[in-house]
Parts: structure tokens; sequence; C-alpha cells
């Protein structure tokens, strides 16, 4: 799942309840793990399992009155993409000695 957001002014808790949202999803049966950065425009992507593990976190009481949240005091406006992996690849530069 890819979430690419645009906030609004001030911090209204945005940072305590985004680290509470990291915690929380980490505990989700059919997490597999995120990556995230946040600059004028922020980009999470989350990978689940499979669309149920997606549909029950979307469903989670704690993170439904965080997006409610979003929706009224963070949010300029943001995009949801779900989307398949089908190959992943990984490059890190030999290390300089």
């Amino acid at each position: 799942m890819i979430f690419t957001s645009w906030r609004a002014e001030g911090d209204n808790e945005y940072g305590q309840t985004a680290a509470r949202m990291a915690e929380l999803a980490a505990e989700q049966p059919g997490y597999l793990g995120m990556e995230s950065a946040r600059d004028e425009l922020g980009i999470t992507v989350s990978y689940w399992r499979d669309e149920e593990s997606i549909a029950a976190w979307r469903q989670h009481a704690e993170h439904t009155a965080a997006s409610r949240r979003g929706r009224e005091q963070w949010y300029e406006s943001f995009d949801v993409r779900v989307a398949k992996v089908e190959r992943a690849y990984r490059f890190t530069a030999p290390r300089q000695c």
C-alpha cells in the first residue's frame, strides 16, 4: 500500500500519532514492513501479505480514528494506492576500506 500525502500547517500531534500507527501496524497479522520518507511530500509504503490484511488494518479502530483526524487536521490531500509487488531488487554499494 502506498500512501502519498501533502501536509497542512502545524503538527497537532502528527508525529506522535504517526509513530503510534507504525507501531500498531507492525503488530497486525499480515504486516510485512514499512518504508517512509517525509519532506514537502510524504510517502509511506507498507507491505502486507494479502488484501485481507490491508482491509483489517484499514478497519482497525485506532487507525480509523487517526485517518479521520488526518482528513480533519493533518493533510491538505493524500492518495492511497494498493499495489502488488511482483519482483524486488536491492543494490548496496561495496564498502570502501
